[in-house]
């Protein structure tokens, strides 16, 4: 049987408040719904969930959400089950409710399912039908299903940000280096490659994510306005990223310049643009690429003090020996002396 490919979305407008989801078939199906009082997350999943019940056979579903798409393609949902239904940090999985349902769906039709990342906002044609599906049914309050493209969709959701005294956002989203954030922010750096275990995924940085989701999931019990900061490099960075949405929260990507990830393999790069496409906003602090490793260097260097000055506290994976982070702990314990945790892989 041929496989379906859906493009699946949700929206909502609050935290919680009024959502909405959809999923459309390219050249068939289409259905959206809504819920009074929702977060993204859960239209996120209710849209795959309700196109999974609708559709037979082998499905290939296109989400722009990590939150969706990593249960899958990570096993987050074996983790779950283990543990009766308790995250990382033992206490109640949040959207339990759909996500039970999407998970026994899943298991019983494993071979016939896969879940793909794609960037939202990005041009996709049908992810953005998906989108203004889900962004109608939010704000008619009404969902409905047919065949074929509707004509009469509104506009697509807006790009979320992060609420701060912030310039007004260029192409993509990227703010320039006077964005600040307005509540607590927490930088997470350190090891990278090979020290975490290596450039694949591997105990050790499994290991090191799931101290991070408690580390953060504990923080926001205390700050729930927590933002997470991350310059998305190799290892800690993209660790914290994914940290941060397990842990449901938002996270900014830090960028000293334009496409760091030029010269990473293609597997590494393709998670950095997903990991980038799933931040509340991308800050670059310069315009231009680096004329040469020394400039490239330099430019770190440039980054690391931005968010030495931005962050009021700092998460570092750090194993003791390894020179280049003691340095990094060095200056953020003098800049935050009682604000600095470190871990040791």
């Amino acid at each position: 049987m041929a496989k379906t490919v859906v493009y699946t979305d949700g929206a909502c407008r609050g935290n919680p408040g009024p959502g909405g989801w959809g999923w459309v078939v390219p050249g068939g199906r289409w259905a959206n719904g809504f819920d009074a009082d929702t977060t993204n997350q859960r239209m996120e999943l209710m849209a795959a969930l309700d196109a999974l019940r609708t559709i037979e056979g082998p499905v290939e579903v296109v989400s722009d959400s990590t939150y969706v798409v990593n249960c899958f393609r990570d096993g987050w949902w074996k983790g779950w089950l283990k543990r009766g239904w308790k995250n990382s940090k033992k206490e109640p999985v949040a959207n339990r409710d759909i996500w039970e349902p999407l998970i026994d769906l899943y298991r019983s039709r494993a071979e016939e399912l896969e879940f793909t990342w794609v960037k939202g906002h990005a041009g996709d044609e049908y992810n953005d039908i998906a989108d203004r599906l889900a962004v109608e049914a939010s704000h008619t309050g009404v969902g409905r299903h047919g065949v074929g493209i509707p004509g009469d969709l509104g506009s697509p959701d807006k790009i979320s940000t992060v609420p701060a005294a912030a310039p007004k956002p260029g192409p993509g989203g990227v703010y320039s280096s006077a964005w600040q954030p307005t509540g607590p922010a927490v930088l997470v750096t350190g090891l990278q490659p090979p020290q975490l275990g290596g450039y694949d995924p591997n105990p050790i940085a499994g290991e090191v994510r799931r101290q991070l989701t408690e580390i953060l999931v504990a923080k926001a019990e205390l700050n729930p306005e927590l933002i997470v900061l991350t310059g998305l490099r190799l290892g800690a960075e993209m660790l914290a990223a994914e940290a941060a949405a397990e842990a449901e929260l938002r996270y900014v990507a830090v960028l000293p310049f334009p496409d760091p990830e030029i010269k990473w393999p293609a597997p590494t790069r393709r998670r950095f643009q997903e990991l980038l496409g799933e931040a509340s906003a991308v800050v670059q602090l310069e315009k231009k690429v680096p004329a040469d490793n020394r400039a490239a260097g330099q430019a770190l260097d440039r980054r690391n003090g931005w968010l030495q000055k931005t962050a009021t506290e700092a998460i570092v994976v750090w194993d003791q020996a390894e020179p280049r982070v003691g340095k990094i702990v060095g200056r953020l314990e003098q800049a935050m002396p009682d604000d600095v945790w470190i871990i040791n892989p």
